[in-house]
């Protein structure tokens, strides 16, 4: 009689059935066990992401994207070009037009093949005086405005609305957007250790940040020395006019960059304050210039993530996502900004496309006559007043 327990593999004396009952235990067990490590950390990073992301997919759609076969492709993607919108402001709380987006780049990522066609990108700078009509209404605005607008109706709606337009002006779909505020900017610089620019003559800013206003009991409350007055007019029936009203100006109190932002000649080394006044700086230069300053230093954060190893470890990614909470906003998921992450690491030190629209012969754009808008105040148009050209040149990039 044959012993039912004796087999020529497996353990002696043990059924078959019962060794096979017990690996599939074992493997169901080990594969379990690497689900919830794999799981907590996928929360773990969607809970980082998700202080940032005004995605509508949350944590759950990050895990799922995440698991082996999913689809895990980036908007634009298939299409050879993503288009991110970067947004610079002041904050959601701060006084002085908090909401304006004075800070508007188009980022595009072109990934490549990994073969032949080589990965590259772009950085273009958009004005923020550009005239353009508000989308859903009649009312035009300076571009800056248009992220106000669009929040006064809804959280979020203002970076559709920004996407929307700067889409119209570039005749591109704008996949993405990303905003982040004055502390946010300011701990980005410090998270990657600060930037260093190198100047070939000094930098001044002596007008912006000491400029005065009129006075008031909070906050512009160092009267001028000597004396300066706003004057307000009006004007009587016959035509004359007359001053009806003179304000006694004064300066801040606790003025930013300490009044007269100085740099020297040569190499400087930027803490996330000093970055910010360098990027901010622009009444004795000009809205263009400062634009210049604000792609430099962009380039510097990506070099020196580079240094630090952020673009080759997502914990680190993740560690100073954590740091800028809600000073930094974007539409992404969770699993979108995870997929934007590896290709950025494939990309490395890819060419970069930078240009600002300007004035300057080729810059695209041109100051129109103040009595064509008047109450307008200083506003830029396209060359032309289509964006064909504008539109030409970013279906040249990156």
């Amino acid at each position: 009689m044959k012993n039912p327990f004796k087999k020529k593999s497996g353990a002696p004396g043990v059924p078959a059935s019962k060794q096979h009952h017990r690996i599939r235990i074992a493997a169901i067990t080990i594969v379990s066990t690497l689900v919830l490590i794999g799981g907590f950390f996928l929360w773990r990073a969607g809970s980082v992401m998700d202080k940032i992301s005004m995605g509508k997919g949350g944590i759950f759609s990050s895990v799922i994207k995440s698991l082996p076969g999913a689809e895990s492709k980036l908007k634009g993607e298939e299409d050879g070009r993503i288009n991110i919108l970067l947004l610079g402001m002041r904050g959601e709380h701060v006084d002085g037009g908090g909401l304006l987006s004075d800070t508007i780049m188009v980022f595009s990522i072109h990934p490549g093949d990994g073969k032949e066609d080589k990965p590259r990108a772009s950085l273009v700078s958009v004005p923020r005086d550009l005239y353009v009509t508000v989308p859903g209404t009649s009312d035009k605005q300076k571009i800056n405005a248009v992220h106000y607008y669009g929040e006064q109706k809804g959280k979020g709606q203002g970076m559709e609305h920004m996407k929307q337009i700067i889409s119209e002006i570039t005749g591109q779909p704008i996949h993405y957007a990303v905003s982040i505020d004055f502390k946010g900017f300011e701990n980005l610089i410090d998270a990657v250790g600060g930037v260093t620019v190198h100047l070939e003559k000094p930098f001044a800013e002596g007008v912006q940040f000491h400029e005065p206003k009129v006075c008031d009991p909070y906050i512009y409350t160092v009267p001028t020395k000597p004396a300066q007055y706003e004057n307000k007019y009006h004007v009587r029936k016959d035509g004359t006019k007359y001053l009806a009203k003179s304000y006694l100006l004064c300066y801040n109190k606790d003025e930013e960059c300490g009044g007269v932002f100085q740099l020297t000649a040569g190499d400087n080394r930027l803490n996330g304050e000093t970055a910010l006044c360098y990027v901010r700086s622009r009444a004795t230069s000009s809205d263009f210039e400062r634009a210049k300053r604000q792609q430099e230093v962009i380039k510097q954060i990506k070099e020196k993530a580079l240094t630090a190893g952020f673009l080759t470890d997502f914990g680190k990614v993740n560690a100073m996502i954590d740091t800028l909470g809600e000073d930094v906003r974007t539409d992404m998921e969770g699993w979108e900004l995870k997929r934007m992450f590896d290709l950025y690491q494939k990309i490395g030190d890819a060419q970069l496309t930078q240009k600002v629209l300007d004035t300057s012969e080729d810059g695209l754009l041109y100051f129109p006559s103040q009595d064509r808008y008047p109450g307008a105040g200083s506003i830029i148009l396209p060359l032309g007043d289509t964006y064909d050209r504008i539109r030409a040149l970013f279906s040249s990039l990156p």
